[in-house]
């Protein structure tokens, strides 16, 4: 378009005034990018018609109204990424495969102020590299670009990568921010990232760093902005920057010793500790707590998790604590405390030549009852619908229920089948499938199944108080979690690659959670009977019943209340009927014997009396 031919678009809609400059750029053998049509190059310009004549990819001589065109399509400059690509895509080429800060940096070039977005970086990489190669190539480059001193990286995804007038190393650009801020806990966390990057720079960064270590030492001693745990780490890295200079770190007060020898919850501390630092604590305790430091460690590899249990294991095995290991570990199995993440640790690591001394002769059946316990206590004691890490291993571990079953016989695994029916870790489906694998070694183990679907069309009897519990819980669920939830993968999924988006994976899990949690909760809904416990006889045991038994190997006598499918309070000895023990007792009477299994022990309990709990109330 000539200059009278953008006055007269101008004359006929006086609002594109202020966009004359765009108009004046649509210029036939100029490139441009439309919002839907992609990458084109304007043609010509029909007069006539005010139409512009655009070849886009795939959809060649589109006519579109230049008016339109103003706040839906981009006039490219020559020497843009896209055109470049366009007329000389080798050299591009080189960019993307020998220079990618480079390229970053022609990127900006093109924009306002020097300054682009994620989203819109992430726009024309998709288009010069391509929607699926640009996502493994722009993670790489994002870590060459924190490095590169012409560029800044935003600390947030929502901000932007700017190119600078002038070069600032990275070392500089953490010391100007380290000096810029009053915040404690800031300045031990960008201590901590330039003792990863000064290397060889030390001799360049020794003032500044002394500086640093001073400032550091008095916020360490003096900041009540710092939490135990931010104080033990900001002493660990005021003493490696010390260590650096070759300055004495005994000089420092409070030191590591000192912290931790003030702080009385340990396990609290090791929580709050960034994971790459959990391993170091352990030496730290050590030298802090010399008469109690081996009891304190098997405390805390007892609640440990993840990453610190491998830690606090090599720690104790490299202090000569592997026969203990071993030990404390049938132990806890035996009294019933190995908690769901240590657990997870053995299974994981049950193949392992460097911890097979310590675990396989753990790998047998009763392993597999510890597996269940831990599952259902997790289930029972969470208040929402979250993922149980070590129920989804044993679903995921295709061998792992082989491996605990190998030595199992066909009576040891049905027993073990009927716990995993009643373990509430597990959604129907996956109990059903793994329940395949226990019928693959052991066909006998069908009949269990087809006796719990016989139970399943039967129904569910359930109190009035509990059935409307869940009926508000499955209310909750459908009118405000899961909306939220679909709110919040809204919000994940306008933060970009969703491949490394870990908002968005997280509120992609949570949706699976609550639809599971939902569907189980409407199917039980829909097979409760509620019932007020009236039907409840003396003569034989049934729901509604108050049950009095005699262990008959010291006499002593238990009471329990056998109530509805979800009245079960274990820790008022009510249970459900549906629970092992209550299953038991159904139908029994006075005088006649159930079995009770704890661990590997059995024992033989005799009724001696049945109540009406109607009566009781």
């Amino acid at each position: 378009m000539n200059e009278e031919a953008v006055l007269e678009i101008i004359s006929r809609k006086p609002e594109l005034k202020a966009a004359k400059a765009k108009l004046e750029a649509m210029q036939p053998g100029n490139y441009c990018i439309h919002q839907s049509w992609g990458f084109g190059q304007i043609k010509d310009y029909d007069e006539p018609e005010n139409k512009l004549i655009i070849d886009f990819e795939g959809k060649e001589g589109h006519r579109m109204d230049p008016g339109f065109c103003v706040n839906t399509m981009q006039v490219l400059l020559p020497d843009h990424l896209l055109v470049r690509k366009e007329l000389d895509p080798a050299s591009v080429e080189a960019l993307i495969a020998n220079e990618p800060a480079e390229l970053i940096v022609e990127l900006l070039k093109q924009y306002p102020n020097s300054a682009a977005s994620t989203a819109e970086i992430e726009s024309v990489l998709a288009r010069v590299i391509g929607p699926i190669k640009y996502k493994k190539w722009w993670t790489a480059t994002k870590k060459l670009l924190a490095k590169d001193p012409r560029i800044s990286v935003p600390a947030r995804k929502t901000g932007m990568y700017l190119l600078r007038d002038e070069p600032v190393t990275l070392e500089e650009e953490l010391i100007e921010d380290y000096n810029a801020t009053q915040s404690a806990k800031r300045r031990v966390a960008i201590a901590e990232t330039l003792l990863d990057t000064v290397g060889e720079k030390l001799e360049e960064h020794r003032d500044a760093l002394g500086l640093i270590l001073h400032t550091l030492a008095t916020a360490v001693r003096e900041s009540n902005q710092l939490t135990s745990a931010e104080k033990l780490k900001g002493a660990w890295i005021r003493n490696d920057v010390a260590r650096l200079l070759e300055i004495d770190v005994e000089t420092f007060e409070p030191s590591v010793v000192q912290i931790l020898s003030d702080i009385d919850g340990l396990d609290q501390l090791i929580d709050e500790l960034p994971t790459n630092s959990q391993g170091r604590a352990l030496k730290a305790i050590k030298a802090s707590h010399p008469a109690d430091w081996k009891e304190i460690c098997f405390s805390l590899l007892k609640n440990s998790s993840g990453k610190f249990t491998t830690d606090s294991v090599n720690f104790l095995v490299e202090n000569g604590f592997a026969e203990e290991i071993k030990e404390t570990f049938t132990r806890w199995q035996t009294e019933q405390n190995l908690k769901e993440p240590v657990l997870l640790w053995i299974v994981k690591n049950r193949s392992s030549k460097k911890y097979s001394e310590l675990i396989q002769d753990m790998i047998q059946p009763r392993l597999l009852n510890s597996i269940f316990f831990a599952i259902d206590y997790e289930a029972l004691q969470s208040s929402t619908s979250k993922r149980i890490p070590l129920a989804d291993i044993l679903s995921e571990d295709k061998e792992l229920i082989p491996d605990l079953l190998a030595e199992a016989d066909a009576e040891t695994a049905r027993d073990l089948a009927n716990n995993l029916l009643l373990n509430q870790g597990f959604e129907e489906l996956t109990k059903k499938s793994l329940l395949a694998r226990f019928i693959k070694l052991f066909p006998s183990v069908q009949s269990l199944l087809e006796s719990d679907e016989t139970q399943e069309s039967q129904g569910l009897m359930v109190s009035k108080e509990s059935y409307e519990k869940a009926v508000a819980e499955f209310d909750d669920i459908v009118t405000k979690k899961i909306p939220e939830n679909s709110q919040a993968i809204a919000e994940a999924r306008e933060l970009g690659d969703l491949k490394e988006n870990s908002e968005y994976k997280m509120a992609k899990q949570d949706q699976q959670i609550l639809m599971s949690r939902r569907n189980l909760l409407e199917a039980d809904i829909k097979r409760a009977q509620i019932t007020d416990f009236t039907s409840a006889t003396t003569e034989t045991v049934g729901i509604g019943n108050v049950v009095t038994l005699k262990d008959d190997a010291d006499g002593t006598e238990v009471t329990y209340t056998l109530l509805g499918a979800w009245d079960g309070d274990p820790d008022n000895y009510i249970i459900s009927y549906q629970t092992p023990l209550g299953k038991s007792m159904l139908g029994k009477r006075i005088g006649d014997q159930v079995s009770v299994t704890v661990g590997s022990t059995e024992n033989k309990l005799t009724i001696t009396n049945i109540e009406r709990y109607i009566d009781k109330k």
